[in-house]
């Protein structure tokens, strides 16, 4: 039954995964304390571990997971789940958007979820980052402070100089571990 109830939850997750791993997370997090897999503070973990392995943050959530929960079996159940539905889209995608990829009405389409998957990702990010602080409704405190001053740091390191994400993943890991 855990299994199944893995599966399903993942795949229907996956089925409305538009714009990305980060765009997800919030879906996750809310079906998966929901279902009392896991609580905030591990979600919270899961998210740090997923976001610095190789591949979507959302699919290697969902693996970890289902470890959690089932071990291998249950790992495997819930990869599958998360990404079955956007195997399918894009088998389906790919042998008609050859053909429609010049009409107005799909360039326009796309261009028209663009701001949706940006709201989405910042939504995650907020909740993701200040999930106790929106809960508590404690922002002005010093740990607010200390994670607005990494993520600040961390987006001015990548936009103005470039840095490679994975240095300030690392320098932002430094970081906390320096401030908290």
């Amino acid at each position: 039954m855990v299994l199944w109830n893995l599966f399903i939850v993942f795949f229907r997750i996956g089925c409305l995964a538009f714009g990305g791993g980060y765009a997800v997370m919030s879906s996750i997090q809310r079906e998966a304390t929901a279902m009392g897999w896991i609580g905030t503070g591990q979600f919270r973990d899961i998210g740090v571990l997923s976001s610095m392995a190789p591949g979507s943050i959302a699919t290697n959530s969902a693996t970890l997971i289902g470890y959690q929960q089932a071990g291998i079996a249950g790992a495997i159940v819930a990869t599958v789940g998360m990404v079955l539905p956007s195997l399918i889209l894009v088998i389906l995608f790919a042998a008609f958007f050859v053909r429609l990829q010049d009409r107005l009405s799909v360039r326009s389409a796309f261009y028209g979820l663009r701001p949706v998957v940006t709201a989405l990702i910042l939504y995650a990010a907020i909740r993701f980052g200040f999930d106790e602080q929106l809960s508590s409704g404690e922002w002005l405190n010093g740990q607010t402070l200390g994670m607005v001053l990494i993520v600040g740091g961390g987006l001015f390191a990548l936009l103005k100089y470039k840095w490679h994400p994975l240095m300030v993943l690392g320098l932002s890991a430094v970081a906390g571990i320096v401030i908290f």
